[in-house]
């Protein structure tokens, strides 16, 4: 069955709110068994929030538009957030807790079966609608959280392949406890001056690719996590990332910090990282643990970023288990393996665990070259563990490899450079408290 939303009603005349005529269209095309509803080229349908159906194919033509109306009580799809929406006290970057679970929506699908969307069209989440602090380096939201532009629960086979995914306000696709997923051939262009429109966020999924993806985005690119609010997902596995290009005033690839359960047999491999704050974080902060996870075959290019808007330090690679309150015992990281891994940009690798409980085991680094490379003004003498129950920000030299409080470290066929410009900037190129390293490791100055 191929349905026309533009038969049921829609305008698409980039004015109208056809969310109505759209929302008749999926009904429909779900009562009858399944089929694709499509969104002609050319036109721009605006819309409230939809909530799909399973065993539809959501289709935009190239040309076609969907993006957010207006009005953002049309995005509470539920009644949940009309009239209690406040102003944050506190700007996003010093609090932002979140169990994974928000009141506002645009595509919305809850324990579904065979979902695609698909084409060559764009879908936008009107991102302006949200904006709160604006400065130079940052845009805050009026709220937290916002309407993420992709919300998923429980879906089994789900397909996003094609489209643009753009103006997202929040995270833009947010799939929690999703089985079988491919996105493929994606492109994500959000607002690199927008707190919390993360790209891809796989929440307690499974069996998932993402493949030959483009994503420019802030905060993060992809980032796996398992929140408190859905813990009977269980594990966030099985996953494969590769062939992407990747941008980020955050981290481009991120596991956490929400970590209420096991990360494990994951795979990124193949991908570019250009421009961003930090390349790889494994930033564990709860119960969980992250293992049997390899990243490989990378090229990552980090600089640094306003310090007070944003989380991270240039690091290419950055390795954290630690307390995210006073009573949290976080879980631990192990047997993963960083492979032909080349980083050019302004930190070095950074890995750190909790002194006591030494969480951090079993890491290789094999045939990783880093080079510090001048990029930007911002000061180097900053290294950063936020979300942390002390003091987040730690002063120190700048170094290529810092390593505190882990158990075993293996670095083999590894080598570090310091270019000229970067010298004044490092004390010790190397520093290793409580930790076990092998140091198979060269150290060049410029």
């Amino acid at each position: 069955m191929i349905i026309d939303v533009m038969k049921y009603g829609a305008l698409g005349d980039g004015a109208t709110n056809d969310r109505d005529a759209i929302q008749r269209a999926i009904n429909d095309c779900g009562r009858a068994g399944g089929g694709r509803v499509v969104f002609s080229g050319g036109h721009v349908f605006r819309s409230g929030a939809l909530e799909l159906a399973s065993n539809i194919e959501l289709y935009l033509e190239a040309g076609a538009v969907l993006k957010a109306v207006d009005d953002m009580e049309e995005l509470d799809l539920f009644g949940q957030s009309t009239g209690s929406v406040k102003a944050l006290s506190r700007p996003t970057y010093e609090a932002c807790d979140y169990d994974g679970a928000p009141t506002m929506f645009f595509l919305y699908g809850n324990e579904l079966e065979n979902v695609t969307i698909s084409g060559r069209g764009r879908i936008d989440g009107n991102e302006e609608i949200f904006y709160g602090t604006v400065t130079k380096w940052h845009i805050d939201g009026k709220f937290y959280p916002r309407a993420p532009l992709i919300y998923m629960v429980g879906v089994k086979h789900l397909t996003i392949e094609g489209v643009t995914l753009c103006g997202s306000a929040f995270w833009t696709t947010h799939l929690i406890g999703c089985e079988d997923v491919l996105i493929q051939g994606v492109r994500i262009l959000n607002n690199l001056r927008l707190a919390n429109c993360d790209g891809i966020d796989p929440d307690h999924c499974k069996n998932v690719r993402i493949i030959g993806c483009n994503i420019e985005t802030a905060d993060d690119c992809i980032v796996f996590k398992n929140t408190a609010q859905f813990a009977k997902y269980g594990a966030c596995e099985n996953i494969v990332v590769s062939g992407c290009t990747l941008k980020s005033t955050s981290a481009a690839i991120k596991f956490g910090s929400e970590s209420e359960d096991v990360f494990r047999n994951i795979v990124v491999e193949n991908c570019t990282i250009d421009g961003t704050n930090r390349g790889i974080s494994l930033q564990l902060r709860d119960k969980g643990c992250i293992e049997n996870v390899i990243l490989s075959n990378l090229i990552i290019n980090t600089r640094m970023f306003s310090k007070l808007h944003w989380w991270g330090s240039a690091e290419p690679i950055a390795v954290t288990a630690v307390r995210r309150t006073n009573d949290t015992k976080p879980g631990c990281i192990r047997n993963v393996t960083f492979s032909n891994i080349r980083t050019n940009g302004e930190n070095g690798i950074f890995i750190y665990g909790d002194e006591e409980l030494k969480n951090i085991d079993g890491l290789l680094f094999e045939r990783v070259c880093v080079t510090l490379s001048e990029k930007t003004g911002h000061p180097k003498d900053t290294y950063d563990i936020r979300p942390t129950a002390g003091e987040g920000l730690i002063k120190d030299s700048l170094r290529v490899l810092s390593v505190h409080n882990t158990g075993r470290i293996a670095f083999k066929d590894c080598s570090f450079t310091i270019e000229d410009s970067m010298a004044p900037f490092v004390n010790a190129p190397v520093s290793i408290e409580n930790a076990e390293v092998e140091e198979g490791y060269s150290v060049t100055t410029l």
